[in-house]
């Protein structure tokens, strides 16, 4: 295969002249077979002895090693390569392809992926030309290696504001970060913990739970370390009955043998080397981290070298904390023994705490439960199609209260009973056939939010109370055009949760869940998910919220059903992949009983799908 790469600038990233030029070469690059990596770019580096190269210009000259490093920005990934490179973490290759106009992200992922002396990737990205792509490679790739990933432009927000809670609550990056989610490929957010991640990846194994010894030689970090653990959702348990004899025959009389297991500063290699084995053969202990501070008075190079020692058998994960004077020699040295033993050291308590932790959430992610989205039998797909083409045939984009309701009710998404009328006696009759009391809300498509016109009236307990606020409305919200009225069962207390959808370019739809009513506007406490979503997704969208402990029932409250937010979920996930035309969706309020939920209100806006 015929390939160039092209470093100069000057091309798409430019303007319209830059990005003629970089067609231009493109058409005769495809017209005689040749691949093109970049331009604005950075290049490759391959450490492989067989096929060295270094096509670059990052003045970093790595280490031979097993992580691969992408990045789209040739500056952050010259960064993220120094950074590697510091601390010691061998490259296998690196590949910064800037305007990815023909080589992409995914394809060098996927080829990664088929790499076996790749052990991790590392990835930094601006977002992606093709998401779907992506997405389909990623999901593959990162079922069987590490992925750690690091996105910008977190704070930018979007360019337009969207009429739905839903549309306005999803960030601009929030698009990749449910691609990493779903895909299995480990967020960061800080450059400098995703390279003290990626050390730990690069020569540990994944932990096969979370159960965290901790061994020092001096008690204070250990402490730090504990509070720094638990933090990230690790456990820091008590040792067993069997551990604590051993420990207690092999250590100076001075140790604590609880865990935090302390060996104490005048502890040599042996004790080391005993408490070490100790710990990697209790069966309740997943991973070891160490604080190792390097007393004057000890052979600190004798305790490298068991600690190495042990490491090697790879039979469960170790991190160290080093503490030590790196101006001295002798100290340095017993870095160097550790660092090439592939026993990955940080300066912190917090930083090796942080970095184990990483590995731990790589083993949640792979233990994941994985299902199919559920098919329901029970839906009317065809009605529902129809209200959807009769709107866009209509040149509608907003659908009305009483399609809205339907729409929904063709998938059995409980919404409390409606009638849509268009003037006063009309509202009364149909509350009557509702029941009392009645709830009556505007339906115009100027007025999404009801609320805010004064255009919902509460507890209406008979037919005068209904006429009357028909007659508020038309009489104060006349400017709002063509007037409609929805007459709705009153429903009492519950949760006030939200469910929504938004449609993300290349993607399909991003689902919502959250808290809702006018808590989702002030505490914006919700959670998205890529659709479709399966009943472990769903599940675990409800757990994932901040206030998740209210779904559990509080201060004498009642558990609410989360069965059924499971089931209304995927009924609206099923919808919208049936219904690829709906652009944003919000039900809010959903109204969440000990034994039931019930919409009571919800808005579609729909859009003809673009074509390529």
């Amino acid at each position: 295969m015929k390939a160039v790469i092209i470093n100069s600038a000057g091309f798409n990233e430019v303007g319209a002249e830059g990005a003629r030029l970089q067609q231009a070469f493109m058409a005769e690059a495809r017209r005689y077979g040749i691949r093109v990596f970049g331009p604005n770019c950075q290049g490759t580096i391959n450490t492989d002895a067989a096929h060295r190269a270094y096509c670059n210009f990052t003045n970093t000259m790595p280490q031979a090693g097993a992580i691969s490093l992408a990045a789209l920005s040739g500056g952050v990934g010259g960064l993220i390569l120094q950074g590697l490179a510091d601390t010691g973490v061998g490259l296998r290759m690196y590949a910064s392809n800037g305007n990815a106009c023909d080589v992409s992200i995914a394809e060098i992922l996927r080829y990664w992926g088929d790499d076996e002396a790749t052990r991790a990737v590392v990835l930094y990205t601006e977002g992606f030309a093709d998401p779907r792509e992506f997405l389909e490679v990623a999901s593959d790739v990162a079922a069987r290696k590490p992925v750690l990933a690091m996105k910008a432009g977190r704070t930018e927000q979007g360019a337009k504001a969207a009429s739905s809670h839903t549309g306005s609550l999803a960030g601009v990056d929030i698009a990749t970060e449910l691609i990493f989610e779903k895909t299995g490929i480990l967020s960061f957010r800080d450059e400098g913990e995703l390279v003290r991640a990626a050390l730990a990846f690069a020569t540990q194994p994944i932990p096969r739970g979370p159960r965290v010894a901790i061994l020092a030689n001096t008690g204070g970090p250990a402490v730090i370390a504990t509070d720094a653990l638990v933090a990230e959702g690790l456990e820091v348990p008590p040792l067993s009955a069997v551990s604590v004899e051993r420990l207690r025959g092999a250590l100076l009389p001075q140790a604590a043998l609880t865990n935090p297991v302390d060996v104490v500063a005048t502890a040599g290699a042996e004790h080391f080397r005993a408490a070490i084995e100790v710990l990697q053969d209790d069966p309740d202990i997943d991973a070891l981290y160490l604080n190792f501070v390097t007393p004057s008075f000890t052979d600190t190079q004798a305790i490298a070298r068991e600690i190495v020692a042990a490491a090697r058998k790879r039979s469960k994960p170790i991190v160290c904390n080093l503490m030590t004077d790196l101006t001295q020699e002798r100290f340095r040295a017993t870095q160097r023994l550790l660092v090439d033993g592939g026993v990955p050291c940080y300066a912190y308590p917090s930083e090796a705490a942080r970095a184990l932790a990483a590995l731990d959430r790589y083993r949640r992610l792979r233990a994941r439960p994985q299902a199919a989205p559920k098919v329901f039998d029970d839906v009317d797909a065809r009605r529902a199609r129809s209200i959807v083409e009769s709107a866009l045939r209509a040149g509608r984009s907003q659908l009305g209260a009483g399609e809205v309701a339907a729409l929904f009710g063709c998938y059995r998404i409980p919404m409390a009973a409606s009638v849509v009328v268009d003037d006063a006696e009309s509202a009364a009759r149909a509350a009557q056939s509702i029941g009392y009391p009645v709830v009556v809300k505007v339906d115009a498509e100027a007025a999404s939010h009801k609320s805010d016109v004064g255009g919902v009236a509460i507890d209406l307990a008979d037919a005068q109370a209904v006429r009357a606020a028909v007659s508020d409305m038309q009489g104060r919200l006349g400017h709002l055009g063509a007037l409609r009225f929805q007459v709705q069962k009153f429903v009492p207390g519950g949760q006030e949760l939200i469910v929504g959808a938004t449609r993300a370019a290349g993607l399909g739809h991003m689902l919502m869940f959250g808290l809702g009513g006018v808590h989702v506007e002030v505490l914006g406490d919700v959670v998205f998910r890529l659709c479709p979503v399966s009943a472990p997704q769903a599940q675990g969208m409800l757990t994932a919220i901040r206030a998740a402990a209210l779904l559990d029932g509080v201060r004498g409250r009642p558990a609410l059903c989360k069965r059924a937010l499971v089931e209304l979920i995927q009924r609206l996930s099923m919808m919208l992949a049936e219904l690829p035309e709906i652009e944003e969706l919000d039900l809010n309020p959903v109204l969440a009983f000990a034994d039931s939920v019930c919409a009571v209100d919800g808005r579609i806006r729909v859009g003809a799908l673009r074509t390529a």
